[in-house]
């Protein structure tokens, strides 16, 4: 709106009739002319523009009299909308002729409301650099189920940061005779709390992978040197009955610690141990205090009795080894010194789970690795001194005493520094270990009946086990065939479990407290989408690798175990061949178990666990009797798999029942289907690719590492490109990720 003309105003422009151009009498001061109200303050210090929230145009600012028009009544404005609510429903409805719907028309009345609904009292008003460089920023808002994952949180919640609103500026000292009442009056400003410590970057999902990263990063060069043990154990004894009876000394003590009390310390004290530190006045810290104590004093006495019975745990493990008396002699030894281990085991787990349920998931995976290296060390003296089994020609008649307390001292000295390695983990956390006897009326009694079904569910997993053993050393006493016993059985087993304990268990372990929490707080929902998210997880890499296996088994064995012979080592290819595809139902397996185990259901595992060994069992006998001695232990790795596969079809309807039907198993289905229909080629010509260079360069060291490298690659590339030509949703998620963090 523009003002009037008024340049003539005052110059006796108007008439000589006129009354306004009367001129003034000597004396007396001309009078001024009345004052223009649209002129009136149009430049002069306004006292409600810092309070007034409707202030916004500088335009019709300059052009209003608010001294002449005071601030309207309260009540006068139409209610404000609440903040994030739910605007009301429109009473024109759409014309569906009309692409572009015309929006209502306005509210009568004046409103004190920005363009499109903003408030002016919540609104961020930025400039185009803040616009581009915050533009890769993450803003994440509160989330809801913050309480699903606390344990990826250190310390509870973090503090959620507040929109601020700003409090009105104090008015300026009037300029004029009088000032207006403001229209909102001045509050107090509130004295600035201390700033809260910034939140990680990263929320839900970045936290769990993490903590995976974390696990599987120590998993895997756990594991790796786990490798270098074993072919260095390989090395020096060989594949034959020196090394079998090694093998059998050292499977012992491990096998007696997961069939009394390993089994429920993975598995059912870590629920426990998080509903201590939630509900306990000091965390948790007493009642894991007392489950320490009670461990050490039950594997301290469990330790006693085994060393008396080393004869009978031999001959109950391999018969054929009790029978033959220079093989016995040496597996009694060398079990006498491996079967302390034990003690330290415990004692290593329940410190390691304890940091668990604490956030802390590194150690737990890290320790093990100085076991490791110390049994490497321990094994490099003896190989200096001996050298390996293929110039010595050491057998279970030659090896000399010195040899046996060397490498039994070496391996119980590992377990003891890794048991001992977790000490200052624990002190970082605050934890403080004290012996603490009052067990009794501390919830360690309902662990120990839940333990029960746990205990039973690895006798059954074990004595499965124990058949195997049985039978895959007696198909070498009869073959006398290196490479085609229960010492190529085990390393096969090791390789090919190499993936689960990287990729599975290290997910499942971040996850597994989070689903504890789903569980007590009996969100069946929650619970569903984090076995989901598990199972499709992991199947992006298992499925693939467990093809690998398949078509690149062979060069795995003879590069890292051919110093034994290439003979053996392809034997013990054939048997990594024949575990291969089991891989992916043995994952699915434990993922899906860990959701009974969040509800503290030990049973239901332990039924689905016999179906197992009894399968598995049953058919390695029938492998043992039907096909050749040399192809026996090779047809019991082939039939692993299908054990675990009428298992998993058992705990799957168990489960989908537990949470009321629904267990998201189209989706899981569908992407487990296309990563095999995209691996099958891979596969394929993977293989081809590594059978030629194998036959042209051979199996040694150098032809069995380019064979691996160029099979591999062939592998990699053929199952990434069909793997994205189909879209899996899931591989697609993965590569964005890691393209993320890669920054590109």
């Amino acid at each position: 709106m523009n003002a009037p003309y008024d340049g003539d105003r005052g110059q006796g422009a108007a008439g000589p009739g006129h009354p306004g151009d009367a001129q003034p009498e000597p004396g007396q001061e001309p009078s001024q002319p009345p004052t223009d109200m649209y002129f009136q303050d149009a430049y002069a210090q306004d006292p409600y523009r810092t309070q007034d929230l409707s202030a916004q145009d500088p335009v019709t600012e300059a052009l209003y009299d608010r001294a002449a028009h005071p601030p309207p009544p309260p009540g006068f404005y139409q209610p404000q909308q609440p903040l994030y609510a739910q605007p009301p429903t429109s009473p024109y409805a759409p014309d569906p002729h009309v692409w572009a719907q015309t929006p209502p028309p306005e509210p009568e009345g004046p409103t004190r409301h920005l363009p499109y609904g903003d408030d002016a009292r919540t609104t961020q008003f930025v400039g185009v650099d803040d616009l581009v460089t915050g533009a890769g920023e993450q803003h994440h808002e509160h989330d809801a189920f913050a309480h699903l994952f606390r344990d990826q949180q250190q310390g509870g919640y973090p503090a959620m940061e507040q929109p601020s609103v700003p409090g009105p500026a104090p008015a300026p000292a009037a300029q004029g005779p009088a000032q207006a009442p403001p229209l909102v009056a001045p509050a107090p400003a509130p004295e600035p709390a201390p700033a809260p410590p910034a939140p990680k970057k990263g929320g839900r999902a970045s936290g769990l992978l993490k903590s995976s990263a974390v696990m599987a990063a120590g998993t895997m060069v756990s594991r790796l040197t786990g490798f270098v043990r074993s072919a260095m154990i390989v090395s020096a004894l060989g594949l034959g009955l020196l090394g079998e009876s090694f093998q059998v000394a050292y499977q012992l003590p491990t096998m007696i610690y997961i069939l009394t009390v390993g089994g429920g310390l993975n598995s059912v004290f870590v629920p426990q141990l998080v509903r201590a530190m939630k509900e306990d006045e000091d965390g948790g810290e007493a009642y894991a205090n007392r489950l320490l104590t009670l461990v050490m004093v039950a594997l301290g006495v469990l330790t006693a009795v085994t060393m008396f019975a080393a004869p009978l745990l031999v001959q109950a493990l391999s018969n054929p080894l009790a029978t033959n008396p220079d093989a016995n002699e040496v597996a009694v030894t060398f079990t006498r010194y491996f079967l302390p281990s034990i003690f330290f085991m415990g004692i290593h787990v329940v410190m390691g789970q304890i940091l668990n349920a604490r956030g802390r998931f590194g150690a737990m995976m890290w320790t093990p690795v100085l076991n490791n290296i110390v049994i490497i060390v321990t094994l490099g003296m003896f190989l200096w001194v001996y050298g390996s089994a293929a110039d010595s020609g050491m057998t279970v008649q030659s090896i000399p005493p010195e040899g046996e307390r060397l490498l039994g001292v070496g391996v119980l000295l590992g377990l003891v520094v890794q048991a001992l390695a977790m000490i200052p983990y624990l002190r970082e956390t605050g934890f403080r270990l004290r012996l603490r006897f009052d067990w009794k009326g501390h919830g360690l009694g309902k662990a120990a009946m839940l333990a029960k079904w746990t205990i039973l569910f690895v006798l059954a997993n074990q004595a499965g086990a124990l058949v195997v053993t049985q039978l895959a050393t007696a198909a070498l006493s009869e073959t006398k065939i290196n490479g085609t016993g229960f010492t190529a059985y085990a390393n096969a087993q090791l390789i090919w479990g190499l993936p689960q304990a990287i990729i599975t268990v290290s997910l499942m372990a971040a996850l597994l407290p989070r689903i504890s929490r789903s569980a007590a707080e009996n969100d069946a929902g929650a619970v569903r989408d984090d076995i989901s998210q598990g199972l499709r997880t992991t199947a992006v890499a298992i499925v693939p690798i467990s093809f690998g296996f398949v078509a690149l088994g062979i060069p795995m064995c003879t590069l890292i175990f051919g110093s034994s012979g290439t003979s053996a080592a392809t034997n013990m290819g054939y048997m990594l061949m024949a575990f291969g595809l089991g891989l992916i139902p043995y994952s699915v397996q434990y993922v899906v178990l860990r959701a009974f185990y969040a509800y503290e259901d030990t049973r239901t595992p332990f039924y689905n666990t016999v179906i197992v060994a009894a399968v598995n069992a049953g058919a390695s006998a029938v492998c043992f009797f039907v096909l050749p001695a040399r192809w026996a232990v090779v047809g019991m790795a082939g039939v692993y798999g299908l054990a675990y596969m009428i298992g998993v079809g058992v705990a799957w309807r168990r489960l989908r029942t537990r949470l009321g039907g629904d267990l998201d198993g189209a989706r899981v289905l569908r992407t487990y289907a296309r990563l095999c229909i995209a691996s099958l080629p891979a596969a394929l010509l993977s293989g081809a690719a590594c059978y030629g260079i194998s036959r042209s360069l051979g199996q040694g060291v150098g032809g069995s590492m380019l064979a691996l490298a160029g099979g591999g690659i062939v592998l990699l590339g053929v199952f990434y490109a069909a793997a994205r030509r189909m879209r899996i949703e899931e591989l697609n998620s993965m590569v964005g990720m890691v393209r993320g963090r890669l920054g590109r």
